[in-house]
């Protein structure tokens, strides 16, 4: 503390600040720092579609080492890429501030569930025996399998509790979206509304289905804009089923498929959780905003 008390006397808060440190000399100027960056965000290899270190270490004439070192202090990731679409609906606006609506605000004495259904689930068998975990080695499986049907999986999520309502069904008809509203009916209380959330799939606008809707003034529906299924939350839900119980499943037949799916929502449905939404309306608009003024 002595040395620094003296600096301070001596030069006041500029004595404060860092002395030069002994080392060696820096061998990258600036001018070749800005020719990587240059040549990354504005031009690509001829014989490929993003550029390696490699391959820029080679452009430039620096080292693999040097070129990872300037990607990484300016945040360029040539080698990652990402995909989005953009929603062609005329009420993509109205649409999005209905359904996110529903999730931060939901309405009074009512139900709201997020209904889609999984289709084409397939039954796939392993032609080998799964091998199992072993230490310092992973569970291993054949990349081959055996093909024995599919099944559509419907399902309903109450946004507020975390529980699902779910059906496996061997077609994914109107007349199956029909029985699974039926379902659905069953096991709501009579005096709550129910809000279903749900895309702009054909079978989910059917005369059948509208006239059935049509009996029952309390259902509400409120559809995704097109292209848009990351705004329901029942596709997490979809996703946490293939990622923890079919990915890695071993299936003989469709029923087997079936029994183990039901099983895993059974379990869920014991101590059920329900996602947390926190983006606003506000928030996906502007991010959707900033989209399209790339594009331009």
């Amino acid at each position: 503390m002595g040395k620094w008390r003296q600096r301070f006397l001596e030069n006041r808060t500029a004595g404060l600040s860092e002395l030069p440190r002994s080392g060696a000399p820096r061998r990258i100027g600036d001018e070749q720092v800005q020719a990587v960056i240059t040549a990354t965000l504005e031009s690509k290899p001829d014989n490929a579609t993003h550029w390696s270190t490699r391959a820029m270490a080679q452009r430039c004439g620096l080292s693999r080492q040097a070129v990872s070192r300037i990607w990484r202090a300016f945040g360029l990731k040539p080698h990652r890429s990402e995909s989005f679409t953009l929603s062609t609906d005329p009420l993509f606006v109205e649409k999005v501030r209905d359904v996110v609506g529903l999730y931060l605000d939901p309405p009074g004495n009512a139900l709201v569930l997020c209904v889609d259904e999984k289709t084409q689930v397939q039954a796939l068998e392993r032609s080998q025996p799964v091998l199992p975990l072993r230490p310092g080695r992973p569970e291993r499986r054949t990349h081959d399998y055996y093909r024995h049907g599919t099944l559509a999986l419907f399902a309903a999520l109450d946004v507020a509790t975390g529980q699902v309502i779910s059906a496996t069904k061997p077609k994914h008809r109107a007349k199956e979206f029909l029985g699974f509203l039926r379902q659905i009916e069953r096991n709501v209380p009579a005096g709550l509304d129910v809000h279903l959330i749900l895309d702009n799939y054909a079978t989910h606008k059917t005369a059948a289905v509208e006239d059935w809707l049509a009996k029952r003034p309390r259902w509400k529906l409120h559809f995704t804009p097109i292209h848009s299924s990351w705004l329901n939350q029942v596709e997490r839900c979809f996703a946490r089923i293939t990622q923890e119980r079919i990915r890695r499943g071993d299936f003989r037949s469709v029923a087997e498929l079936a029994r183990a799916i039901q099983e895993y929502i059974a379990l869920h449905n014991q101590n059920p959780r329900p996602f947390r939404w926190t983006a606003s309306a506000d928030l996906i608009l502007g991010k959707v905003k900033t989209i399209c003024n790339e594009l331009l």
